[in-house]
């Protein structure tokens, strides 16, 4: 693993929610490595519809996007409560 992967791999939390930039939420549930390349995945689940899990690239993951309302494609979100009030 080289530095560049450290240090994004630092930056995404387990157990932790996260907003894509189209709006959706999405629990990463693990980081994984690749069997054969040992390029670090990321396994998160949709938290809308049917619950999907995906695994993206680390890299990919964590990348900036432009002209977009947030800066990366992924960026961790803070829910205190569902609970209506």
């Amino acid at each position: 693993m080289n530095t560049t992967e450290i240090k994004q791999e630092e930056n995404v939390e387990v157990n932790r929610i996260y907003k894509h930039f189209k709006g959706d939420l999405y629990l990463v549930t693990d980081i994984a490595t690749h069997s054969e390349t040992l390029e670090k995945y990321v396994v998160y689940r949709a938290l809308y519809g049917d619950n999907k899990l995906w695994v993206r690239p680390l890299s990919m993951f964590v990348q900036e996007v432009e002209n977009k309302p947030q800066k990366h494609r992924f960026e961790p979100v803070t829910i205190n409560s569902v609970k209506e009030k």
